[in-house]
């Protein structure tokens, strides 16, 4: 309130704003009504923050992605809450995922974490790709679900088994109360042999009719690779305490594939792809031409491999992004909700393809100069061809850090050119800099940090925490300085790495549920 002709000043913008769109632009009314829902009453903003959220709900289709409407309906619930209308202040909290007024940060992410489950993408969908033929499944876990009713209506075939038996059942058995005539699962395509997308084999096995798995000829190779790491990942996450490791050590496949290969499954025909790259080294296209469907799995994963693991092709990846430009499918479904909504079309993926061979020439180019990696990303690497191409701008900024970070960790041994790896300093002895030597208190790191959280130098502010914590562990207020850093990193994140969200929320035990309520089932 000391600030009121800033607020003023606010109004005035969005207002312009709202009158340049013509009243109809999902961002400008959905910026609108945010903020005018948290304005005192003195503006006098309430029923327009009503009439802009609703009109928001009612368009949601002109938004980014659904993943909007989170916000949209806490907000509604705060303003019915604040006009004692109980009762639909409730629906609109149940609606949004939360079960509070309390929550710290802004998502329009429809992404949800969950220490027991791990992370899903999307809320729970069932989508026709292909009416009473393809269906896909969001929601029920870290990766999607799709199946294919065979031409003569006799089987059913899976793409991928998912993460975990359980998230599997749920999935399966959710398509069947929708659609209770299918036929029985008898054949399961795997684009590759990663975690979410083998775990759930168990259950597929056991349904009763016997099922047929085809995969890569070396998709051992990829699974000895994570089996491995499976033991110590330490991260839970990703995919919730539930997963066990070895949901993935026992997968096994009936039919391996060691060449373009095609497959007859109820009449309906399959082409199994091997593709070089991107991910990992046994990755699948399966391609349903009388669909036109190509399922591509995770080969354009914007890590171009995990990142916890030495994996990863990038020339690969544009190889097997000419496939799919080959190929022209009017259907491109990736392993992930996100992949699938942004790297949208073979059009895109060519454009986009020129794009990342400009930044791997500029990214070797800075490595074989000895540049360490910071510097890289300092460059703000931009190519040409991204200002002709808009709708290749977000694709591409999603990647390139990840592009950037993997080449460098390809080409660069483990001592870096600014010494990193030359020594084992520890986050205690980096405290020690700041205590020791450089006599700061604890009330002096508190306020630098809280200066660096305002400034938005938030992943200095987390660094600078874990040193300050590592010589205070008890202190109060570093602990929640360290919460707020990573609170406003996952804020930063959440439409550009969901990795990192994760790992930021796994780093303070924040979980974010699942949007409850959402758009009907959707058509193709």
């Amino acid at each position: 309130m000391s600030r009121v002709a800033w607020v003023n000043d606010t109004i005035d913008k969005l207002e312009t704003a709202r009158t340049l769109t013509h009243n109809d632009n999902f961002l400008v009314r959905w910026m609108t009504g945010v903020v005018y829902a948290q304005l005192p009453d003195r503006f006098d903003k309430t029923g327009a923050a009503f009439a802009d959220l609703q009109w928001c709900a009612d368009n949601i289709d002109k938004a980014p992605h659904s993943g909007w409407q989170r916000e949209i309906f806490y907000q509604l619930a705060v303003l019915y809450e604040k006009n004692d209308d109980h009762e639909r202040a409730r629906e609109h909290l149940q609606a949004s995922g939360y079960d509070g007024f309390d929550k710290p940060i802004t998502l329009t992410t429809p992404y949800a974490v969950n220490a027991e489950k791990g992370h899903t993408f999307y809320p729970k969908r069932l989508t026709e790709v292909v009416p009473g033929k393809v269906f896909n499944l969001s929601g029920f876990e870290f990766t999607e679900y799709n199946f294919i009713v065979s031409k003569d209506g006799k089987e059913l075939i899976a793409i991928d088994a998912g993460t975990r038996p359980d998230s599997a059942q749920a999935a399966y058995e959710f398509l069947r109360s929708r659609v209770p005539d299918l036929p029985p699962l008898t054949t399961v395509f795997v684009t590759h042999a990663h975690w979410d997308h083998v775990g759930g084999h168990r259950y597929f096995r056991q349904l009763g009719t016997p099922v047929r798995f085809y995969a890569r000829d070396n998709f051992r190779k990829e699974l000895d690779v994570i089996s491995k790491g499976s033991q110590a990942f330490p991260y839970f996450y990703f995919f919730g305490t539930d997963f066990k490791a070895e949901f993935i050590t026992d997968f096994r496949s009936d039919v391996v594939v060691d060449r373009r290969t095609e497959a007859i499954v109820g009449g309906t025909r399959f082409e199994l792809i091997p593709v070089p790259g991107g991910e990992t080294v046994d990755g699948m296209f399966i391609h349903v031409p009388e669909h036109d469907v190509l399922f591509v799995g995770d080969f354009i994963m914007p890590y171009i491999g995990a990142p916890f693991f030495e994996e990863g092709n990038l020339p690969g990846l544009f190889d097997a992004v000419d496939t799919v430009v080959s190929l022209n499918p009017r259907h491109l479904l990736h392993g992930h909700e996100p992949l699938t909504r942004i790297f949208n079309s073979p059009t895109l993926l060519a454009r986009l393809k020129t794009s990342l061979q400009w930044l791997h020439r500029e990214t070797m180019r800075d490595i074989w100069k000895w540049s360490d990696r910071a510097a890289i990303h300092h460059r703000n690497l931009v190519p040409p061809s991204v200002y002709q191409n808009p709708e290749v701008q977000l694709p591409f900024l999603i990647m390139r850090e990840n592009v950037i970070n993997r080449l460098y960790d390809q080409n660069i041994g483990y001592w870096q050119p600014d010494q990193q790896g030359m020594d084992a300093l520890s986050q205690k002895e980096f405290g020690s800099l700041l205590t020791d030597y450089l006599d700061l208190s604890e009330q002096d790191l508190a306020d630098a940090i809280e200066k660096m959280v305002e400034s938005g130098d938030h992943e200095l502010a987390s660094r600078t925490t874990a040193w300050a914590l590592a010589r205070y562990p008890s202190d109060r207020k570093l602990q929640a300085l360290e919460e707020n850093a990573f609170l406003k990193l996952m804020e930063k994140y959440q439409e550009f790495n969901p990795f990192k969200f994760i790992i930021y929320s796994e780093s303070i035990r924040h979980e974010t549920p699942q949007l409850q309520r959402f758009q009907p089932d959707e058509g193709g």
